[in-house]
């Protein structure tokens, strides 16, 4: 294509046929490069930018991705590690992404502020819908109304829609965190914002995170009422109050908002609600369990977001006055180290069901197993489609020596499917079958673990334990 004499403006069309939609299990992913040549030939600039093909819609209060309803989970990540402080290198980035991913994260509001571009192509190439927002976090009502600040959030708004437009990705901008979104002042801020977004980017859904939509009087006075979709800081079973009270304030959002699909932004548990750390983690995993139950009640809810995957500094800790040490609300803590809750939201948001037992011969060893795998039903979060997943199992004995194995292609995930497996009594006084679901990406979905003892060796043989009605030590 050339350019006319003095031109600073060419367009061409381009397609693709067939196009490989772009899905947070099969994140197709296209790269365009552009080179500015002069009459020579020569080189004078280039520019190469990822995009991808894929409708993200919003129906009825429900999700759709490509035509398919879906309801995803993932969690919110500061930018923060003692080694690195604010400074991230790629490999931290990687480090943390890969491991929510293990974590089963589809989706993430990532944090308050915009990401680094290696953080965007990660989630181009592995699959996180992501709803990026700008650094407006608890500002008041006066901030709001205030033209500096305005003006300051359009620049920064405009920058972040026009470097990052092209993610496949990106499916909604936020506009702010916790703040007097339910002023007259703060919902003029969000109608200035939303009509601003909508001028840059018409295509993409614009809300914003909001704390006090669970307390709110009037919906029509509070910005919720003008947003594409709300998302709603949750933090019952902590600052806003016990987690009985869920059921009511669910229908009361639902009767306020009846047109409006809601992803819960944050939810999960702070340390100061309890006497340590360790108890703290015990108290996590309990809101965990609990509220992504009766969250998957809810229909019209499309998302969970869990506040936070690491412990992190803030400028302020939690308590007022307090801004010394790192803030307790991590599955994992400032230097990356399990907590017990780790397992519990890994278990919690696997997108499959997933049994297995032993298959006996008379002597009572193990020859085979049984297992079933299905979907996770529309009442529950996570819920989708699941294809082109498959199963890998293995069984190794008390030298860790591999005895059988196998795997099955599971191209279409709906109802229940089974998977056998058989082999010849194996000498050893123990052994693990252990067996993956993994997504087409490779990173694993479900895992399941049945171990056995030979009690003539002198070990535990914990099933013949459990039929008898003989306690199991843990």
């Amino acid at each position: 294509m050339n350019l006319a004499p003095g031109g600073q403006e060419a367009s061409f069309n381009l397609r693709i046929d067939p196009v490989k939609l772009w899905h947070f299990d099969e994140p197709n992913v296209y790269r365009m490069q552009v080179d500015l040549l002069d009459a020579k030939g020569n080189l004078l600039d280039s520019i190469t930018d990822n995009f991808g093909a894929r409708t993200v819609e919003i129906k009825d209060r429900k999700l759709y991705l490509n035509g398919e309803p879906v309801r995803l989970t993932g969690m919110a990540r500061h930018e923060e590690s003692p080694w690195e402080g604010l400074a991230e290198t790629r490999g931290t980035m990687l480090y943390d992404y890969n491991d929510m991913k293990h974590l089963q994260m589809t989706l993430t509001r990532p944090v308050h502020y915009p990401q680094h571009p290696y953080i965007l192509d990660y989630c181009d190439r592995n699959g996180i819908l992501l709803i990026p927002e700008i650094p407006m976090w608890q500002f008041s009502e006066k901030q709001m109304s205030d033209p500096k600040v305005i003006e300051l959030a359009q620049h920064m708004m405009k920058e972040m829609v026009e470097q990052n437009y092209n993610h496949p990705s990106i499916f909604a901008w936020s506009v702010c965190n916790e703040s007097a979104t339910d002023t007259p002042s703060g919902k003029a801020y969000f109608k200035t914002m939303y009509d601003f977004i909508k001028q840059l980017d018409p295509d993409r859904y614009v809300t914003y995170a909001d704390d006090r939509i669970a307390f709110v009087d009037n919906p029509q006075e509070n910005s919720a009422s003008l947003a594409d979709f709300i998302m709603w800081n949750e933090y019952f079973g902590a600052w806003h109050g016990p987690t009985s009270e869920l059921p009511a304030v669910f229908e009361r959002i639902k009767r306020n908002y009846p047109t409006k699909m809601v992803i819960v932004s944050e939810f999960g548990t702070p340390g100061v609600f309890a006497r340590d750390s360790k108890t703290a983690d015990k108290l996590r995993s309990q809101v965990f369990r609990e509220q992504l139950e009766l969250i998957g009640k809810q229909d019209w809810i499309a998302g969970a977001l869990m506040w936070c995957y690491q412990d992190y500094r803030s400028h302020r800790n939690l308590w007022p006055g307090e801004t010394a040490g790192y803030v307790d609300h991590g599955v994992v803590d400032e230097n990356r180290q399990r907590r017990p809750s780790y397992s519990v939201w890994q278990q919690l948001n696997s997108p499959a069901h997933v049994s297995v037992e032993w298959q006996y011969n008379p002597a009572h060893q193990p020859i085979g197993f049984h297992a079933t795998i299905e979907r996770r039903g529309p009442d529950e979060i996570p819920s989708y489609i699941l294809r082109n997943y498959r199963m890998d199992w293995e069984l190794r004995d008390d030298d860790n020596t591999l005895v059988a194995s196998g795997t099955k292609p599971l191209p279409d995930v709906g109802p229940p499917q089974t998977l056998e497996a058989s082999w010849q009594p194996a000498k050893s006084k123990s052994l693990r079958l252990r067996l993956r679901l993994y997504r087409p990406t490779g990173f694993v979905a479900a895992e399941k673990t049945l171990d056995w003892w030979d009690p003539r060796a002198g070990g535990l043989n914990v099933e013949e334990m459990k039929r008898q009605g003989v306690p199991v030590p843990e």
